[in-house]
């Protein structure tokens, strides 16, 4: 796989899930209440669902948040895929950006 270019298929289950970051920005990381932390799965879906689980359950702010962020995976922007088919790396990055106020219209 390469880190540039998430893949887009069924990952492997006999192997452990790989780890690595989530970085979270403005609103994201007031919800989730810390700038980032580590990620232990095999798809986005899979970190991102953990990372509710970990913050407030589907009723927490940061479930509200998600629903409007963008998503950088190892550089790639990855938002307009299902995120059940975008698959992490180890020692992967995934941005988790909000809608930022200002900038150009």
């Amino acid at each position: 796989m390469n880190a540039r270019n998430p893949q887009v298929s069924c990952p492997d289950a006999g192997e452990p899930p790989p780890q690595g970051t989530l970085r979270y920005w403005a609103a994201a990381r007031e919800a989730a209440g810390t700038a980032q932390e580590p990620y232990t799965a095999r798809t986005l879906r899979e970190a991102l669902e953990a990372a509710v689980a970990r913050h407030g359950g589907i009723e927490g702010g940061l479930a509200r948040v998600l629903k409007r962020c963008a998503f950088v995976v190892d550089g790639t922007p990855v938002s307009r895929r299902d995120p059940a088919t975008v698959t992490l790396s180890a020692g992967g990055t995934v941005e988790v950006l909000p809608p930022f106020a200002g900038g150009a219209h």
